[in-house]
């Protein structure tokens, strides 16, 4: 065999063997440690308050982005009008955000 080929089987294996730990390992003391969730609900949520908490951050340092270029700006027209434009453009991420997480949770209830 050629000696790259080798070196990706070998890869392979090593990656497979990586994945399967923590699932012998699960497997040996009999159940799933707390805190974590085996149903499809449980895992949604969780992902889902993730993705909120990063969401949340990105929206933050939009508007202190927005803020600082408006008063960097100066009084210039060309630096406000970008300025304006990235705060809109925040709002709108808000509100696109929002209705996402909205979405989610409707489906959430119509699911349980």
């Amino acid at each position: 065999m050629e000696k790259t080929k080798m070196k990706k089987i070998e890869l392979s294996l090593i990656t497979v063997a990586v994945i399967a730990l923590p699932i012998i390992a699960l497997a040996q003391i009999g159940g799933t440690p707390p805190g974590i969730s085996t149903d499809l609900t449980g895992l949604g949520t969780k992902i889902a308050n993730a993705v909120w908490i990063v969401f949340t951050v990105v929206a933050v340092i939009a508007f202190v982005t927005a803020g600082i270029l408006f008063l960097s700006a100066g009084g210039q027209p060309e630096k406000v009008a970008t300025a304006r434009s990235a705060f809109i453009w925040g709002i709108a991420g808000v509100v696109v955000g929002i209705i996402a997480f909205t979405i989610i949770n409707v489906v959430k209830v119509a699911l349980q």
